[in-house]
């Protein structure tokens, strides 16, 4: 069978087609547009078939290939983790623009799950002493393969939030933790089921983590120190009323490429 008459067959979208097909002939993009008339090997309709198959069942494309792009980093990516997606980029934009600005040069990153967060920060801040945490030994395990694959220098470590930090502090702290109410309806659609639960939803109200790390913050920040979080699209007005309750100042939201408030922050005074 020839590349184009499998693609055609596939019942997916051609971009996903194609990127499955890439996949497991291990190839780059490009050399479809001058092999689309290629006759292929059983073994390899067979292996494609097989992704279809569980692409059909609703397996996410990441997870099949075990890779995604996330900053321009083609990060390992397994079930143990959330999938990067690109609103999470404003937030890294966010937090290496006020650690350039500050000349800081440490930065703790929450629930790290891939390490998307602490590896883009660390592609952008030469010299900046990156720590990431994670409560998951599984997600911890795919970050740190990350960060040795990639060459970027993380000090990673178990924890649940700030429990095994002790008292130590940081003039940055970020997170993109899970913020997904328990009975939202999205849990059931597009990849989410198969992701880790753990990593989506932040309780009943979807703010529970959010809470726990505004909180847990003002033992780890240092005076001016600031916190940048990333929530859902409709919570920021509930983000910004935590933080200012509790003592931030500067605090203000930004918006994603929807126009959607997506990251809050501000600052301890």
């Amino acid at each position: 069978m020839r590349v184009s008459e499998l693609l055609r067959g596939a019942n997916l979208a051609d971009r996903e087609a194609e990127l499955l097909l890439l996949h497991v002939l291990k190839r780059e993009r490009s050399w479809l547009f001058a092999h689309s008339d290629a006759v292929l090997a059983t073994d390899v309709i067979e292996q494609f078939n097989s992704l279809v198959a569980r692409r059909g069942r609703g397996i996410p494309i990441a997870y099949l290939v075990g890779e995604r792009e996330f900053w321009s980093l083609p990060l390992t990516v397994s079930p143990a983790v959330l999938i990067p997606r690109p609103d999470t980029e404003l937030l890294v934009m966010w937090a290496s623009a006020i650690a350039r600005t500050e000349h800081w040069q440490s930065v703790l990153d929450l629930g790290t799950g891939s390490g998307a967060i602490a590896l883009a920060l660390a592609s952008e801040l030469p010299g900046c002493v990156m720590t990431a945490v994670d409560n998951s030994v599984a997600a911890l395990g795919v970050a740190k393969n990350n960060g040795r694959r990639l060459k970027l220098a993380v000090e990673w470590i178990q924890s649940n939030w700030f429990s095994a930090l002790e008292r130590r502090q940081w003039p940055l702290i970020v997170s993109n933790p899970p913020y997904i109410r328990a009975d939202d309806p999205h849990l059931t659609q597009g990849d989410l089921p198969s992701e880790p639960v753990g990593a989506l939803v932040g309780g009943q109200d979807g703010l529970e983590c959010i809470r726990a790390i505004v909180h847990g913050s003002l033992d780890h920040l240092v005076p001016n120190g600031c916190l940048l979080l990333e929530h859902g699209y409709d919570q920021a007005d509930q983000v910004r009323q935590l933080m200012s309750e509790v003592g931030f100042s500067e605090v203000e939201s930004r918006c994603d490429l929807a126009g959607h408030e997506r990251v809050t922050g501000g600052r301890l005074r």
